[in-house]
C-alpha cells in the first residue's frame, strides 16, 4: 500500500528566514527572540467527550498522549479552515493518534525510533479476524505444552535477562517465544499480534518493581505465571479489538463530512536522520519526548531483548532526542545561536551537571530540526499542534513550552498559539516516591500537573 503525494515538496516561501540547523555544519543561524504573547489556559483541552477506546490500554506504555486531543485537533483546525485528509504523528509512540485518526475516517502516516512502540502502533491498528485469533493462539498453547526447552536456548540468553528473571520463568518464556514463531510464520499478520501480547507480560513476570518508570527490582515480588499471564493478555486484547471502534465510517466525527477509507502507514525510523515521507500530512499532532523525562530505551529493555531488537538496550539510546551517546558535545557558538533561553539553562545546569547541560543542550538543539522538519512535511495551509511539558532538574526548570515556540517561529510557522491543559491523572497523584511510582504523598517530590498544546500553521 503506496503513501500517496497529494503535492510535491516546495522551498519555502519569499519572507521567512532560515531553515533551522539540520546539521551540525549548519550553525550559522539565529533563533529569534520570538514567543506567543500569552498562554491561555482552556479547558477544551483537558478532558475529552467520551470514554477512551479499550485498544489504548492493551499494553503498557509509559506517560501516553491523550487519546481526545487527535479528535479535538481536527474540529480546531476545522474551525480554522484546515481541510483534513491526512494526519501525521512524527513521535507516534504506540499510536495513540493513528488509532484515533482511523476512527475520525482519516489516513495517518507515522514514525517513532523505538521498535517496540511501533510493534504496538501497528497491532493497535490493524484489523484481525477474531476466528484466526483462536485458532493461532490454540496452536501457540499447543506448541507451547509439547515443546521442550534447549540447552542451547540457555546458553543463548544474556546476562541481562537472567537479572531479571528466574531461571524457570526463562524457561517458558523461551517455549512460549518459539511457539509463537512456529504458529505464526514472519509474513503472518498474526506474529505481530502475539508477539505485542508477549511483550506486555515480560514485565509481570520478571522481578521488575511493579508500575515504577525506573528499572530497579522488587525483591518481594512474585512474578506471574507465563502462560496464565499470556492467556488473559491475549484475552484482553482480543476484546478490545472487538470492542474498538476505530473502524472508519461514512462520516467523521469531527467534521461531519465524508470520506474514503482510511489508509495507515506506521514506520519505523528517525525521523530527524531521515528522508521526508512522500506524503504531506495536512495536520500533524504529535508529543515530543520531554527532555530529563522518561528514558524509553531503559523502561522498554526487557521487550527489546526478548524481541531481538537490541543484544544490548542501551544501543537503543543513540539516536533517541537530547541522546548525548557517541556523539561530541555542542559547541558554545551553537548553543548561544539556539537562544538565550537554551543558553540560560546550559549555563545553569552545566554549575551542577556538565552532562546532564549536555543533553539538554542537545535536546534543544534535535527539537529545532524536528520542528523544522515538520514545517517542511506539512501541506500548504496545514497545520501542527504540538503537546509538550515542561521538566525540572535538581530544582531547574526547563521550559521546553518556550524553547519549542522559538523553534516554530524559526521555521516559519504562524498563528502561533499556545494553550495550558491539566494532566488530569497527575492532578490525582501529583507527587512520585523514591521508586518512580505515582503517589498521592505530598512529601515526595511532585511533578508537573499541567502541560501545553502548541499550534502554528504553515501558510
Amino acid at each position: 500500500m503506496k503513501c500517496h503525494s497529494r503535492k510535491a515538496y516546495d522551498d519555502r516561501p519569499a519572507g521567512v528566514t532560515g531553515a533551522g540547523p539540520t546539521s551540525m555544519a549548519d550553525e550559522d543561524r539565529d533563533i529569534p527572540e520570538q514567543d506567543v504573547t500569552s498562554i491561555a489556559s482552556r479547558s477544551y483541552w483537558d478532558f475529552g467527550d467520551g470514554n477512551e477506546d479499550p485498544i489504548h490500554r492493551i499494553h503498557a506504555y509509559p506517560a501516553k498522549f491523550p487519546a481526545f486531543i487527535t479528535t479535538k485537533a481536527l474540529r480546531y483546525a476545522n474551525r480554522k479552515g484546515v481541510k483534513v485528509h491526512l494526519i501525521g504523528d512524527v513521535f507516534c509512540g504506540c499510536g495513540t493518534t493513528a488509532v484515533e485518526a482511523i476512527r475520525n475516517g482519516k489516513s495517518f502516516w507515522g514514525c517513532d525510533i523505538n521498535p517496540i512502540a511501533t510493534l504496538i502502533a501497528n497491532v493497535k491498528t490493524r484489523h484481525y479476524d477474531d476466528r484466526g485469533l483462536e485458532r493461532k493462539f490454540v496452536a501457540i498453547m499447543d506448541h507451547f505444552q509439547s515443546a521442550q526447552s534447549s540447552s542451547e536456548d540457555g546458553v543463548c540468553v544474556p546476562d541481562r535477562i537472567r537479572y531479571w528473571f528466574e531461571n524457570s520463568i526463562i524457561d517458558d518464556l523461551l517455549r512460549l517465544r518459539h511457539a509463537i514463531y512456529v504458529s505464526a510464520p514472519p509474513k503472518s499478520r498474526y506474529r505481530s499480534f502475539f508477539l505485542c501480547a508477549f511483550s506486555n507480560i515480560l514485565k509481570p513476570t520478571s522481578r521488575w518493581l511493579t508500575k515504577s518508570i525506573k528499572p530497579q527490582i522488587d525483591p518481594e515480588k512474585s512474578p506471574r505465571e507465563v502462560i496464565k499471564a499470556f492467556a488473559d493478555q491475549v484475552a484482553l486484547m482480543r476484546k478490545a479489538k472487538s470492542e474498538s471502534v476505530n473502524t472508519p465510517t461514512s462520516t467523521t466525527p469531527a467534521t461531519d463530512t465524508p470520506t474514503a477509507r482510511a489508509q495507515v502507514h506506521i514506520r519505523t525510523r528517525n525521523f530527524l536522520a531521515s528522508r521526508l515521507p512522500s506524503c504531506r500530512p495536512d495536520l500533524i499532532v504529535t508529543s515530543p519526548p520531554y527532555v530529563t523525562s522518561y528514558n524509553y530505551a531503559d523502561i522498554h529493555q526487557l521487550s527489546a531483548l526478548w524481541l531481538g531488537y537490541a543484544s544490548d538496550y542501551r544501543d537503543l539510546r543513540k539516536d533517541m532526542l537530547g541522546n548525548e551517546y557517541g556523539v561530541g558535545p555542542l559547541r558554545r557558538p551553537t548553543i548561544e545561536r539556539l537562544g538565550s533561553l537554551a543558553l540560560d539553562t546550559y549555563d545553569t545546569l552545566e554549575e551542577r551537571d556538565k552532562r546532564k547541560a549536555r543533553s539538554v543542550a542537545r535536546y534543544f538543539f534535535d527539537m529545532n530540526r524536528a520542528v523544522t522538519k515538520c514545517w517542511k512535511m506539512l501541506n500548504e495551509n496545514g497545520m501542527a499542534l504540538f503537546v509538550i511539558g515542561n521538566t525540572t532538574y535538581q530544582g531547574i526548570t526547563i521550559d521546553n513550552r518556550k524553547h519549542l515556540t522559538h523553534c516554530m517561529a524559526y521555521a516559519g510557522f504562524q498563528d502561533i498559539e499556545a494553550f495550558q491543559r491539566k494532566v488530569s491523572l497527575k492532578t490525582m497523584t501529583p507527587y512520585r516516591d523514591a521508586r518512580g511510582r505515582f503517589t498521592r504523598d505530598s512529601t515526595k517530590r511532585r511533578v508537573y500537573g499541567e502541560e501545553f498544546v502548541v499550534i502554528g500553521r504553515r501558510q
